[in-house]
């Protein structure tokens, strides 16, 4: 947290870069991205990840370890060497991608799935036999729990690192600060998941394992038992946790917080407000769906279907969490003037258009062609939040782990 705060500061005290360079980092960027979808999750590509719920599972759980590094273990313990912004950037982005094997292949594949809980393993799901229990079956249920789980992990570390910040640890070494947090985030993701998401992958097998999880809550009024419903709310709500972090400098949630390093009244607040906006931006966003293919309805299929439209909700957040960090990271917030609320809302719509373009761009014939996916919208084999989280994943390790180099030179403390 601390060297994202310093990252944002030389972001507005930087000189010579402009908005061209900003663009031309952009451009340099979406070709890195274009090459590793090419190369990791491409149907024609090399590896050909995207399932598309394995390579979904892969890129949340890279994000989710980034986010780890950075905002949840505050760097520790390779917070200490004094490398350059080159040598930082990849010994942070190695370990990044070590953690997130571990993660999925150790963690999940290897201990949780074989040990603890059967959903989690392809393999596990295949041992313990049933409808369906082949491997790619086996795999994309697997990865669905992953998704769900490292969804709950992302809201819950960002809300924490935008609200509570170092609450109640300001004055503690960094290795148990970072080991609390740790401990702090990991039990509030547990409870997260088992509310909102573990109904939902109990209930993906047949016959539904009705002794390990209710029927979904939300069944009865949402129209679907997926759990799309809350995913695509929580994306709602991270939007806005994003938004007051990278471009409103923390505010309104600050006003309460005079130290400027989170306290408990900052992140109840911050929870109380992201939740509203979330709900408020989950209305619309249905209602504007609403607008364009009527009421949906349950059992109806691609846009008539209640799921994809929770779905689609938080997939059109995520481009504009995209289009957030990109703001803040290759153009310096934009408008940096004396009226912080000014700076905010002309911040927010320069997101909001982003956001606006990335959507045109990947339902669009050029994305069709660059990346092989699906024509067309709300297409079962095509998730839009793969190729978002791996832009995002780029930009934060561009902006976290190198300091934003080439574009800035990152300031030692």
């Amino acid at each position: 947290m601390a060297a994202t705060t310093q990252f944002a500061t030389s972001l507005k005290e930087r000189k010579g870069a402009g908005i061209a360079y900003g663009f031309l980092n952009l451009a340099v960027a979406f070709a890195v991205v274009s090459g590793l979808w090419y190369v990791f999750l491409h149907p024609n590509g090399m590896l050909a990840l995207y399932t598309p719920m394995y390579g979904f599972s892969l890129l949340v759980a890279f994000v989710a370890s980034i986010v780890l590094i950075g905002r949840v273990l505050d760097f520790f313990p390779l917070h200490g060497p004094s490398w350059g912004a080159v040598q930082r950037g990849v010994a942070l982005s190695a370990a990044a991608v070590a953690m997130t094997l571990f993660l999925v292949y150790g963690f999940f594949w290897g201990f949780i799935g074989r040990f603890g809980i059967t959903y989690f393993s392809p393999y596990s799901i295949i041992a313990a036999g049933g409808v369906g229990a082949e491997i790619f079956n086996a795999r994309e249920n697997a990865s669905t729990a992953i998704v769900y789980l490292l969804t709950a992990f992302l809201w819950v570390a960002l809300s924490w690192s935008a609200g509570f910040g170092k609450w109640p640890w300001s004055g503690v070494a960094p290795g148990a600060a970072a080991l609390a947090r740790l401990g702090t985030v990991g039990l509030l993701t547990t409870i997260a998941y088992v509310v909102l998401f573990h109904p939902h992958v109990c209930y993906l097998f047949y016959p539904a394992q009705t002794m390990a999880g209710v029927e979904p809550w939300w069944a009865g009024w949402a129209m679907t038992s997926s759990a799309y419903f809350n995913l695509g709310l929580l994306l709602c709500m991270v939007l806005w946790v994003v938004v007051s972090d990278a471009l409103w400098d923390g505010y309104p949630w600050r006003i309460v917080d005079r130290a400027g390093q989170g306290s408990l009244g900052r992140g109840l607040f911050m929870l109380i407000g992201a939740f509203a906006l979330g709900i408020a931006t989950f209305v619309a966003l249905l209602g504007v769906m609403k607008l364009f293919w009527l009421d949906p309805f349950e059992g109806g299929q691609y846009t008539d279907a209640p799921y994809f439209r929770y779905l689609h909700a938080g997939e059109i957040s995520a481009f504009v969490i995209l289009a957030a960090f990109i703001v803040r990271t290759y153009f310096g917030n934009i408008v940096n003037g004396p009226n912080i609320w000014l700076n905010a809302a002309l911040r927010t719509v320069a997101a909001a258009i982003g956001g606006g373009i990335f959507y045109l761009f990947y339902y669009s014939r050029l994305a069709t062609l660059l990346l092989g996916k699906v024509p067309g919208i709300a297409q079962p084999e095509d998730t839009p939040l793969v190729w978002t989280l791996l832009f995002l994943s780029v930009v934060l390790i561009q902006a976290d782990f190198f300091g934003g180099w080439p574009l800035l030179r990152r300031r030692e403390p």
